[in-house]
């Protein structure tokens, strides 16, 4: 790591030094300003006075021709020099200061330009277009416990945008002393804001409000920060042995926990593989569950269904019975309702044969009646003792002879 800041100069060259002073610097320091020699000159006055006195010769001598001649080549050389000597070029990506009289009065953008008059010059030539690297590396930053940091090397990239600003308010020289100060400043302000273990941090930190402060610090110079980081820190001795003592026990402590890693990486595969074993298990007896319990459903079923049969047999068989008795009882009511119109029918006829029957009887009772037997006695004298038992004997033999007859038999004699 560099231990030096960059240094920023000015330098004065020729304009054929110019561009490589600006691009690369001067015996290791930055360049981004220089001051050119001026090459005119009055060398060209010499061959004006040489033309005029020939000029003069001619008019004044027999020499007419030699000395016009020799006037017109003077003067031609005087403005060929003239004309060489004031042109003026600047390199692309630079931009000229222009001064008359020493007072500057603008700038000249790249390209050849003319400068005729002797008094108008270029006071300086600036590089607009490079971005120009800035290392600063600070030494014995205190932090926030005010534990001085070894060192912590910033590093920025800045460009001049107003060339005449620039030249006109401060130029390289003082430039490079304000930029280091203001550098070291903000990398001091930062330092103090950071633990001293969390200094490391700084590598490569965010810094836009370190740029944004140098900015407003250097605006007023025509110069902007385009880019700033920390690329480096380096702490004090003692502090990074004890710090290379964390990291070892961070180290072991990681590999102790790689390993723990490992090993429960290699339990949990375990028990993941017992799970899934388990799960195959489950599943498979879940399988024969619902194997059984489908098997099971179809015997339900089956039983239900043959059930379901036999009660639909049992009650075909109860409802062709109920109507099997249902028809035979209709019929028998149907014969009995037929016996009792039929005995309703044949009442009437019983009762007229019995009426009939009753007339015959009556008639053969009537033809076979006997006849009543009258004794006759005399009138005032009671019954004799002999008709009383000639009366006994004829009565028994009437009744009998009677009877005879109404049972359809004769008496005989």
């Amino acid at each position: 790591m560099s231990r030096e800041f960059s240094k920023i100069k000015e330098s004065l060259a020729s304009w054929g030094e110019i561009r490589q002073l600006l691009r690369g610097g001067e015996q290791g320091q930055l360049v981004p300003v220089v001051i050119p020699k001026d090459r005119r000159g009055f060398a060209w006055m010499t061959l004006v006075f040489l033309a005029i006195y020939f000029a003069g010769m001619a008019a004044l001598t027999d020499f007419k021709l030699i000395g016009a001649a020799a006037a017109l080549v003077f003067l031609l050389l005087a403005l060929l020099t003239m004309w060489r000597k004031a042109i003026i070029e600047i390199e692309e990506g630079t931009t000229g200061v222009r001064s008359r009289w020493g007072a500057i009065t603008g700038t000249l953008p790249p390209g050849r330009h003319y400068l005729w008059l002797p008094w108008d010059r270029v006071d300086a030539v600036v590089d607009t277009s490079t971005e120009i690297p800035y290392s600063a590396p600070i030494v014995a930053c205190p932090t926030a416990e005010n534990v001085p940091l070894k060192s912590i090397e910033f590093f920025l990239k800045f460009r001049i945008v107003d060339p005449v600003a620039f030249v006109r308010t401060i130029g390289a020289g003082n430039f490079d002393l304000v930029l280091s100060s203001a550098v070291q400043d903000a990398i001091r302000q930062r330092s103090r804001r950071v633990n001293t273990e969390r200094a490391y941090d700084l590598r490569g930190s965010d810094v836009g409000d370190m740029q944004d402060a140098l900015n407003r610090q250097l605006g007023r110079y025509g110069v902007r920060i385009t880019g700033a980081n920390i690329p480096d820190v380096q702490l004090p001795d003692q502090y990074q042995q004890h710090l290379a003592t964390r990291e070892k026990v961070a180290k072991e402590l990681s590999a102790y926990e790689r390993e723990w890693e490992l090993t429960r990486k290699r339990r949990i595969d375990t028990l993941l593989m017992e799970i899934e074993r388990s799960k195959k298990t489950r599943d498979a007896r879940v399988v024969e569950v619902k194997a059984a319990h489908n098997k099971a459903r179809k015997d339900v079923a089956r039983m239900l269904e043959e059930q379901e049969t036999e009660a639909q047999r049992v009650t075909w068989e109860i409802e062709a019975r109920g109507r099997a008795e249902l028809t035979a009882a209709e019929n028998e009511a149907k014969a009995l309702r037929r016996l009792a119109e039929s005995y309703r029918d044949n009442r009437a006829v019983l009762q007229y044969e019995l009426a009939r029957r009753r007339l015959d009887v009556g008639a053969k009772l009537a033809e076979n009646a006997p006849q009543p037997l009258v004794v006759r006695t005399q009138q005032g004298q009671s019954d004799s003792a002999l008709s009383t038992l000639l009366l006994a004997q004829l009565l028994p033999r009437i009744s009998g002879t009677g009877t005879g007859q109404l049972n359809g038999h004769t008496p005989s004699a």
